[in-house]
């Protein structure tokens, strides 16, 4: 692991976005039951992962 950042919405940590060793895709450690089938999907930036992260999370909060 290279880097990561932590994901939090409104005050709430969902996991972290992990920096995946020779490309620039983030890989996501859910730490929240609401977007644990999130868990270890992949996508190319870091924006793209931030943003289907905090739209799973409220969707299922509503």
């Amino acid at each position: 692991m290279l880097n990561s950042t932590i994901i939090e919405i409104d005050g709430i940590f969902l996991g972290a976005a992990i920096l995946l060793d020779g490309v620039s895709a983030r890989r996501f450690y859910a730490a929240h039951d609401s977007v644990r089938s999130l868990h270890n999907e992949t996508l190319p930036d870091l924006a793209s992962l931030t943003r289907r992260v905090t739209q799973h999370f409220r969707r299922n909060r509503a």
